[in-house]
């Protein structure tokens, strides 16, 4: 608000300096000048009358001489301060409209009304820096969980298409360079209500830094960073950032499970991807063949060292410009892969599988197409550069599609809701394929074809007041099968499923009812949307917990629990 003030009596200091300096002669003139009143007697016009006057008459409304008729003198001296006034009060305003137009002004109260609003803010939220395609499906995701989000990008036109977005809760947002400390500072990086700064800008070096300026004057906060650099990922991990994400590596990742776990796959996007699990059908990648890899440049080169260990996979490389990306150390030809000549020099024909990973969405397509012609069992992985391209990428109808800005946003998501998730499927893939073919069972049976909704607890006294008063009574306890009770008809349970138990540095996957409660406890569900709200009110209320440990009805109100009592009392003494 002080930079405000100061450039707006900045730019209007000179036209306040004319305006004051043309009232004071006009107003010393008028009472300098004599004239004659209704008796003909010569008088002058006072200080205070003389300003009001001139006040009217710059305005050119005009109310009449007074308080007597003027003198031809003082009306030729009313003519002159008329125009003087008149042109200085067309000067100042042309100089406020120019003002109001200027850049820097308009930019200093778009940041103060931006900062104003995120001091406004009394909840936990997430300062997202960058809003592309990423930014706008993790700002989606966090909005459908009613989680407050502040955004800053750097792009006006990413901003204008945010502004017309009908998120449920309104996510302040500033165009400007993120990796600029003030800006930081601005969005709320020390406002005690942010719960943590997300990196997603398409600049390695602007998320560099980012990241330092967050770990630098927030050292507590948490910190995910998009980096698709090892040098760039190194640096930042040496302030402390708490996740790099690479989306390259993580579906490089994903294509390995696919091709050993294609179930543990199956599970892991169903509980990740908001898709209903019958719908979500098992990859069968084959798993040994030639491989055709399309693209050497980061994506390429993730899927290459990860395919490169499998034994019975064999791999040929089509790069455009090797000097450029590198020369791969394994077979390679030189080409596009868009046609159908460089497809067949790298024998397409005996081709089991094919990666279109260039960075043009275009030449993806292309080289599907084409390869589609020469070998129509292949099996197709394409790599989607933009968002606005799913129409065409879904008529595609690849294998498996590859969208670095809907991968990234989906792992942020896990880690900012249910990072306890991370924990469940790093175990779950200790696991046989029997165990995750019963454990998709399980979840199709509770979910009856609805999308899974995932959510973490924790016996505290914030999360669970209720359990945590009944544990710290004395020989009390609280188990899993409370939980899964249905409040409002107690022989019913909700429909979800306990996924993973943290006890200290103990993992429990899938624990049973039986499995008693202890503070600290942290449990990640699943289930029904429904499940999470009635689960809520069993940690909170504890008279609910009351019925469905016992089932004993507790009266809510004083009056009934003291009448309860006394027909209890009643009963005895009629019984004895």
């Amino acid at each position: 608000m002080n930079t405000i003030v100061f450039l707006v009596m900045r730019r209007m200091r000179i036209p306040l300096l004319v305006l004051l300096t043309v009232y004071t002669i006009a107003v010393v003139g008028m009472t300098l000048i004599p004239g004659v009143d209704d008796k003909g007697l010569p008088w002058r016009m006072d200080f205070f009358h003389a300003f009001y006057f001139v006040s009217f008459t710059g305005t050119t409304i005009g109310f009449g001489e007074i308080p007597y008729e003027f003198s031809a003198a003082q009306r030729m001296w009313v003519t002159v301060s008329l125009y003087m006034t008149v042109i200085a009060w067309f000067y100042a305003i042309g100089t406020l409209l120019t003002l109001v137009q200027d850049e820097a002004l308009r930019r200093t109260v778009i940041e103060s009304r931006f900062a104003r609003a995120v001091s406004n803010i009394h909840e936990p939220f997430y300062l997202i820096c960058g809003y592309g395609d990423t930014g706008q499906a993790l700002v989606s995701s966090l909005e459908k969980r009613f989680m407050r989000s502040v955004v800053i990008e750097i792009r006006q036109a990413r901003i204008d298409i945010l502004a017309i977005e009908n998120y449920p809760i309104y996510v302040p947002k500033l165009c400007a360079d993120a990796s600029k400390p003030l800006h930081l500072v601005e969005g709320g990086l020390k406002n005690s209500d942010c719960a943590g700064i997300v990196a997603l800008t398409n600049d390695n070096l602007a998320n560099l830094h980012i990241a330092i300026t967050s770990k630098l004057l927030k050292p507590n906060l948490t910190v995910i960073s998009r980096v698709d650099s090892h040098e760039v990922a190194a640096n930042m991990d040496s302030f402390g950032t708490n996740y790099l994400i690479d989306p390259f590596d993580i579906f490089a990742r994903k294509l390995h499970t696919a091709l050993h776990s294609p179930n543990l796959l199956q599970l892991r996007e169903c509980l990740t991807g908001n898709i209903d699990i019958t719908s979500c059908k098992p990859l069968n990648p084959p798993r040994q063949g030639l491989w055709i890899l399309c693209g050497y440049g980061r994506f390429g080169k993730a899927v290459y060292e990860r395919l490169k260990t499998e034994k019975d996979i064999r791999l040929v490389v089509i790069e455009a410009a090797p000097g450029m990306t590198g020369y791969p150390r394994g077979e390679y030809v030189i080409g596009r892969g868009t046609e159908a000549d460089t497809l067949q020099q790298a024998h397409i024909e005996e081709a089991v599988g094919i990666v279109a990973g260039t960075d043009d969405d275009v030449n993806n397509l292309s080289v599907v197409m084409t390869a589609r012609e020469l070998n129509q069992n292949i099996f197709v992985v394409i790599r989607q550069n933009k968002a606005h391209n799913q129409i065409i990428f879904e008529a595609a109808k690849a294998d498996i599609v590859m969208q670095p800005s809907q991968i990234i946003a989906n792992h942020i998501w896990v880690l900012l809701t249910t990072p306890l998730l991370v924990n469940f499927i790093r175990l779950a893939k200790r696991r046989d394929k029997l165990w995750t073919n019963q454990l998709i069972s399980r979840l199709q049976k509770v979910l009856n074809n609805t999308t899974p909704n995932l959510w973490e607890i924790s016996i505290d006294s914030d999360g669970a007041p209720a359990i945590c008063d009944a544990l710290s009574r004395e020989y009390n306890l609280i188990n899993l099968e409370c939980l899964l009770r249905d409040p409002r008809v107690r022989d019913d349970n909700l429909p979800c499923l306990p996924l993973l138990l943290v006890r200290g540095e103990r993992k429990i996957l899938l624990p049973e009812e039986t499995e008693s409660l202890a503070m600290g406890d942290k449990l990640l569900w699943c289930g029904k949307r429904g499940a999470q709200k009635w689960m809520e009110w069993t940690l909170r209320d504890p008279l609910v917990l009351v019925y469905l440990s016992t089932g004993e009805i507790v009266p809510r109100s004083y009056v009934w629990r003291w009448l309860q009592k006394k027909w209890q009392r009643k009963g005895m003494k009629n019984e004895k």
